[in-house]
């Protein structure tokens, strides 16, 4: 079944299940938690205050004020970004209080200060691993990339690299790109996901790859993946290596020797 895949496919697939392949990964996807979030001594001491005296309107609003939640409910995000609606619900705000009373204030404190989700530190990551060389070419300014022919990888943002595929290379999805980059010649344009576990967002985040990959494009399109998507078996994931056989979805640790194949 192997020998039907895209050559890169088959080599990321046997890397990953022949190698130390998350070993080589961490030096992409170097995942370590970050430091607790830090509460401004300030507003803290306005929670205790509101807390003890059982204001529950001040008490929620500091609440909201902070970058993380203690409680999940789907009205948070309604509160947070209408600060005048707490003063017109009194109701729902007891009610989102009362949990409040019921965690404590050492409760609230540790669960408004728990580090960012490791996945949501991802997205830079395969970026910063560019910017070190490690394709053999740092990133470069839009200036410098059209100023010659020479094999280069284009600094932008993500929705500066769609705006230049848009305009030079036909790219008409209306999404931006995780790379794009010029090898031999040959223009190449591509996102990057490291998909942590089957299902979900993850698996959401498999099909944006790939409708990246299958988008109308002058330039090779490429899905750079990584993770779960190589455990054989019969997940969705996997199976969608071999239903994509004849496009380029390859893993980071065999970019380079791909882009210098072109």
């Amino acid at each position: 079944m192997q020998n039907e895949l895209n050559y890169w496919t088959a080599l990321s697939l046997e890397y990953a299940n022949q190698r130390a392949y998350l070993d080589d990964l961490f030096r992409v996807y170097p995942t370590i938690p970050e430091g607790m979030r830090e509460i401004e001594p300030q507003k803290w001491a306005d929670v205790e205050e509101a807390f003890v005296a059982r204001d529950n309107e001040r008490l929620l609003t500091r609440i909201l004020s902070f970058d993380l939640s203690p409680i999940k409910d789907s009205y948070i995000a309604y509160l947070k970004r209408d600060a005048s609606a707490a003063s017109r619900n009194p109701q729902t705000v007891a009610r989102l209080c009362g949990r409040l009373y019921e965690l404590g204030l050492d409760e609230i404190y540790k669960l408004c200060s728990q580090p960012k989700e490791t996945n949501r530190q991802i997205g830079p990551m395969f970026r910063r691993w560019i910017e070190k060389g490690a394709l053999g070419v740092r990133p470069v300014p839009l200036e410098v990339f059209t100023a010659s022919n020479d094999d280069a990888i284009l600094d932008a943002s993500d929705a500066a690299m769609k705006e230049f595929a848009f305009q030079n290379l036909g790219y008409q999805r209306n999404k931006g790109l995780d790379f794009l980059g010029r090898f031999n010649g040959k223009y190449v344009v591509g996102e990057a996901k490291f998909l942590t576990d089957f299902g979900g967002h993850q698996a959401a985040q498999l099909n944006d790859a790939l409708d990246t990959l299958r988008a109308d494009c002058e330039a090779v399109s490429i899905a750079i993946l990584d993770g779960v998507i190589y455990i054989p078996g019969r997940n969705k994931m996997h199976l969608a290596l071999y239903e994509n056989r004849e496009r380029n979805i390859l893993s980071a640790l065999v970019l380079r020797e791909f882009l210098y194949s072109l």
